[in-house]
């Protein structure tokens, strides 16, 4: 059985960026604020004395946080800075075609549709300035709410998402020999290698 460190450690990792506050921390941990400080602080050590660890917890305002480590900030710019001279992934065009059909939606929800873990990608999405977090839903945890932002209409070329088209209107034809189908392809934008969905998503 895991530990309640490792229960932590996983949790703040699904929180991403926004972090969780104390008090919803003790509620998914069962555990006292008391203990949960003691809990941040063991991490916080292991975390620091593990040098083949980037990463770190940060405790701002009631909120805990798991942040990569100053030591690897000119790595970790330099992964974003090349991220935003080249194409998007198609794991990110996933992402980025279920957040636009079925936002406002969390990263645990857009993992489920997915079937794999959506961070990494997520974040070179809010990079690049596609999606934005827009409050959080009302559960245990209270995960942040992902949307597309106005880049994203500019990006694609709509004027609202109401021009985006409708999955249910595609044609045989337009169903690839994986059986998906090729979304964002209108207004010329085919030549961009956008986002695809499975049918029936």
């Amino acid at each position: 059985m895991v530990s309640k460190i490792a229960q932590l450690e996983a949790l703040l990792y699904l929180a991403g960026d926004n972090g969780i506050e104390s008090e919803n921390l003790c509620e998914l941990l069962h555990v006292e604020q008391s203990v949960l400080g003691e809990m941040a602080t063991k991490l916080t050590s292991q975390l620091k004395a593990n040098v083949d660890s980037g990463l770190q917890v940060l405790h701002v305002n009631h909120n805990y946080k798991l942040t990569t480590r100053p030591e690897v900030s000119k790595t970790v710019t330099s992964f974003f800075q090349r991220d935003l001279t080249k194409t998007l992934s198609q794991s990110a065009l996933e992402i980025l075609a279920i957040i636009a059909y079925k936002q406002p939606i969390t990263r645990i929800e857009v993992d489920q549709i997915r079937g794999v873990n959506s961070s990494g990608a997520l974040q070179t999405l809010i990079w690049r300035g596609l999606i934005k977090v827009q409050g959080k839903k009302d559960v245990a945890g209270h995960p942040n709410l992902y949307v597309t932002s106005d880049y994203f209409l500019q990006y694609f070329g709509y004027q609202s998402l109401a021009d985006l088209p409708l999955i249910e209107d595609f044609e045989v034809n337009e169903i690839n020999a994986d059986g998906e189908i090729d979304l964002f392809t209108t207004k010329g934008q085919a030549d961009k290698n956008l986002a695809k969905l499975p049918k029936g998503e």
